[in-house]
């Protein structure tokens, strides 16, 4: 990508985006990061817009752990035992991923992102249990849905927020502050083992990263400041969970119809 000003600011203010929805709510890093970077910074392959977005949503997201960590959200047990068994899982999808057209892939996961959203939305009423966390009789659940992620992330070359935060919900009732903050821990994981897989395919603009990672440093504090505030009110994050999901899925399908 070309070094301009013009260029530079793009990359900042996006990663200030990326960055800020990451601590909001755990997910939507490379989901809003593909885009920006297609149709707002001007990166004509959409494969290095999903590996550069994998590396920089990564570093990102252990930003955004930091905050989350000394806040006490992040139920580090689950974490340890989704992120393990998500990153094979990911470097398996994300070689299945490369191999299909980039538009297309950006569709498929458009789609992908709405059934999560209406999802998480069912179940936006109820509060989670405070102290749920990994244990002998969800082990295996945790575990299943950390590699089934994992493969989903390294596919659409996502920090796999988005899929990350319904799936601990999911298998230990946890509350969604407590899925957000515990949901990084596997975001970097996964966003480091697609980057890798996609820099060993020369898929990676460094120069683009750098600018996204520095502006997301900056906006993951005050994202994970608002989700604590959010949290006091029942279904309120929830709602903005999936509200940015429609919103950016329904953008990204009409892009990737008019390329198809």
């Amino acid at each position: 990508m070309s070094p301009d000003p013009v260029h530079i600011v793009f990359e900042l203010l996006s990663g200030v985006l990326v960055g800020f929805t990451l601590g909001l709510i755990g997910g939507g890093g490379s989901v809003m990061a593909v885009p920006l970077m297609v149709y707002v910074v001007g990166v004509p392959d959409p494969h290095v817009a999903i590996g550069t977005s994998a590396l920089s949503v990564a570093v990102n997201a252990l930003a955004g752990l930091a905050q989350h960590a000394r806040s006490g959200h992040v139920r580090w047990r689950c974490a340890a035992v989704f992120a393990s068994c998500g990153v094979a899982g990911a470097l398996i999808g994300a070689r299945f991923g490369k191999a299909v057209d980039g538009q297309r892939l950006l569709f498929l996961f458009a789609i992908l992102m709405i059934v999560v959203g209406f999802l998480m939305l069912r179940c936006r009423s109820s509060p989670g249990c405070e102290d749920a966390t990994c244990n002998r009789d969800n082990v295996l659940k945790v575990a299943g849905a950390g590699a089934g992620t994992g493969v989903l992330s390294g596919f659409f070359g996502i920090g796999g927020g988005f899929l990350i935060v319904p799936a601990l919900i999911a298998a230990t009732g946890m509350p969604i502050l407590n899925a957000v903050g515990t949901s990084l821990v596997a975001v970097a994981a996964f966003g480091f083992s697609t980057a890798f897989s996609y820099m060993l395919s020369g898929y990676i603009d460094w120069s683009l990263a750098g600018f996204f990672i520095a502006g997301g440093i900056l906006g993951s504090y005050g994202g994970m400041r608002a989700a604590c505030r959010m949290a006091g009110s029942r279904g309120a994050l929830t709602t903005v969970f999936s509200g940015v999901i429609f919103v950016v899925a329904a953008y990204m399908i009409w892009k990737s119809v008019g390329a198809l």
